[in-house]
């Protein structure tokens, strides 16, 4: 019997996104590097060494070192295995990002932080080690095959994913998926100095809105609907039964301690609460009494439900009017206040819900999948 693949796996290919993202960041200025020929493949020595850099660099490789020798060891590989494929691919992927970012002005490509790279995935891989010696790894899978059914490894991964996601602003609490807008201004950008350019603007020009809050109707269904996918996607891989309680109460429990963490982040301690409007609490309610409903559902119905559900969010995120309150916590993003997070949180809020779609689609295309 094969084993089921590892929530890891798709951690580590996530975490691997994550940190091309932050190494050639801003995407902005490409050009060839001056000296001619190839010499571009080879990375320079540094001049300094700036403290930051070099525990950014080590800390920044510690978790994909660390997945990737548990996706590794999980799927039956080897001990000696799992640590050359944590090396490996920390090293490849560590230099194919220095190389390009030689074609990026605003970065610095050095040898040593490919160094620092593999030395820090080789921490993350001491540590992984560490927790297959101690036998958590074990107890992990005794834990999850008891809460969930095989083949569940993206929706774990999903879910573990779903808080991170809840960390970047949102125009509503729990409304994840405000992309339009960035993917707008790509659009227009990437078609600037056309023929077509005043053409496709007009096109993708938003209606014109009333400035402020959304309204406690728009707010409330969208903090619904934001509470009740997450809960009816760990459904679709858990069968009926007391635990489903337990996740929906666990998952309401997230939602509420990150929205404070994202708040106290964006205004301060003091504000940690101000996300709390008079609508998020009867939405919680109402998302929680959803779930509470649909806890007697087959696997696939509630793979269905969520279906409608994550596409309902995306509709009444995207038709929510942007705040001033919004307006600026994205801009203390944006200006480098969360700069160690922006990457990693930005694109898991903006890309969590279409991937959550992609993947009940998946799964409810499979002809095995039991009702």
């Amino acid at each position: 019997m094969t084993r089921p693949r590892s929530s890891a796996t798709l951690l580590a290919a996530a975490f691997a996104g994550v940190v091309a993202y932050a190494s050639l960041f801003p995407f902005a200025g490409w050009r060839v590097p001056s000296g001619g020929g190839w010499g571009w493949w080879r990375l320079p020595w540094p001049a300094w060494f700036p403290q930051f850099d070099i525990t950014a660099n080590l800390l920044g490789y510690l978790p994909l070192g660390a997945l990737v020798y548990v996706a590794a060891v999980r799927t039956g590989r080897r001990v000696a295995t799992a640590f050359a494929a944590a090396l490996l691919c920390a090293a490849a992927l560590s230099y194919t990002l220095e190389v390009l970012q030689q074609f990026l002005p605003a970065r610095v490509p050095s040898s040593l932080d490919l160094l620092l790279n593999v030395v820090g995935a080789l921490a993350g891989a001491l540590l992984g080690a560490l927790a297959h010696a101690l036998g958590a790894l074990e107890r992990w899978q005794v834990w999850r095959d008891r809460w969930f059914v095989r083949h569940s490894a993206a929706a774990i991964a999903l879910l573990l994913l779903w808080p991170l996601g809840l960390l970047f602003p949102t125009p509503v609490p729990l409304g994840m998926g405000q992309v339009w807008d960035e993917a707008r201004g790509w659009a227009l950008a990437a078609l600037d100095g056309t023929p077509w350019a005043d053409a496709v603007h007009d096109l993708l020009a938003l209606p014109a809105g009333v400035a402020g809050r959304p309204t406690p109707l728009v707010e409330a269904v969208a903090v619904a609907l934001g509470l009740l996918a997450p809960c009816l996607i760990a459904f679709t891989v858990s069968p009926p039964g007391w635990r489903r309680l337990a996740l929906a109460l666990g998952a309401a429990a997230v939602a509420v301690g990150t929205m404070t963490l994202a708040t106290a982040l964006n205004f301060g301690p003091e504000n940690a609460l101000a996300w709390w409007t008079p609508a998020a609490g009867p939405g919680l309610a109402a998302g929680l009494l959803g779930a509470l409903l649909c806890m007697p559902a087959g696997r696939r119905l509630a793979a269905g439900i969520a279906l409608v559900a994550l596409t309902g969010l995306v509709a009444v995120v995207a038709m929510a009017p942007t705040d001033a309150y919004y307006a600026h916590s994205l801009q203390d993003w944006q200006q480098g206040r969360f700069i160690r997070f922006h990457g990693l949180a930005q694109w898991i809020g903006w890309v969590w819900p279409y991937a959550a779609l992609a993947w009940l689609l998946t799964r409810l295309a499979r002809r095995d999948e039991p009702a």
